[in-house]
């Protein structure tokens, strides 16, 4: 991620948690965004298939209400933080043999933008002394996800 992504990503996470972050942490956070878009496109797809369409809609993407409200208030964040370029290149669309509708792809940077103010509200809700969260916090919260998402 160029020098200007990661000073954006630090100024985001301070601004949605008052975390600190590190190049270590971006990479990891990379990763988590990358894995749960794909969670949610494998859930999309099967929605998509069930109702006999081959483009995902963007109605087929398992979003939570608590992931919608979080997908608003990233929508207020990014206006002072402008992370919306750098989303649109993490949240690329993962490889599907199904079509995406172009609301759909129009959506995903924005839901992007959702798990990650989610992903730094969670640090605050397990561990609310932590300023600069560590691998056990990382591992926490990834867990956290993986049995929601």
């Amino acid at each position: 991620m160029p020098v200007m992504g990661v000073v954006k990503f630090q100024r985001f996470f301070r601004a949605a948690a008052g975390l600190q972050v590190d190049r270590n942490d971006l990479k990891r956070y990379t990763e988590f965004i990358d894995d749960k878009i794909y969670d949610l496109f494998v859930v999309a797809k099967a929605s998509a298939k069930a109702n006999s369409r081959d483009v995902i809609e963007s109605w087929d993407l398992p979003i939570t209400a608590g992931l919608q409200q979080s997908i608003h208030r990233f929508e207020k964040l990014d206006e002072e933080i402008e992370l919306q370029p750098l989303l649109d290149q993490l949240a690329a669309r993962p490889p599907l043999d199904l079509a995406l509708s172009e609301d759909t792809e129009h959506r995903l940077p924005l839901i992007a933008g959702g798990l990650s103010v989610a992903l730094a509200q969670t640090f605050v809700t397990i561990a609310p002394r932590v300023k600069n969260p560590g691998t056990a916090e990382w591992s926490a919260v990834f867990e956290i996800f993986h049995l929601l998402l």
